[in-house]
């Protein structure tokens, strides 16, 4: 996504990219980002949590005015469960499990 949006930006309109990766946002720099620590596939929000989505969304887009060094990264302060316990989940685990479930 960052590599796309800085060939947009070149052609000169403005790009936000809204990001729950951050050590892949920060690898590709794009010119602007928001970052949420929401599981991958969630970077909008919960969801039907429409009040959450539209908070996220207002403050995301105020990168457009709050990011003011390329490739800055603007962190939202948002999380998935207080205790992080989400990110202790293993993807080899859950990948065992669809398959189990013939998914």
């Amino acid at each position: 996504m960052g590599l796309i949006a800085r060939q947009i930006e070149a052609l000169g309109i403005a790009t936000l990219c809204l990001s729950s990766a951050y050590s892949i946002t920060r690898a590709v720099r794009p010119p602007r980002a928001s970052f949420v620590d929401f599981p991958l596939g969630h970077t909008s929000g919960r969801p039907h949590a429409l009040d959450e989505q539209a908070a996220m969304m207002t403050e995301a887009l105020e990168g457009f005015e709050d990011i003011t060094q390329s490739g800055d990264i603007k962190t939202l302060p948002y999380e998935w469960l207080a205790d992080h316990s989400w990110k202790a989940v293993s993807y080899t685990h859950l990948r065992a499990h669809e398959t189990s479930l013939h998914l």
